[in-house]
């Protein structure tokens, strides 16, 4: 399992990278970017994005 940004949803707010616990998460043209090999799939970032741009899955 791994989290998967909705590019077309995501403000570019950051919110996720802070949430992270492993630091899975980077920013790219404006959006969040997971790098999956490090992704746990916990699902903290979810949690924290307004825009309902990432799931897991």
């Amino acid at each position: 399992m791994a989290a998967k940004v909705d590019k077309s949803k995501c403000a570019g707010c950051e919110s996720c990278v802070g949430a992270c616990p492993v630091n899975a998460i980077s920013m790219k043209d404006g959006a969040a970017e997971v790098n999956e090999a490090d992704c746990v799939g916990c699902g903290a970032c979810a949690g924290e994005c307004p825009c309902e741009a990432i799931t897991v899955e």
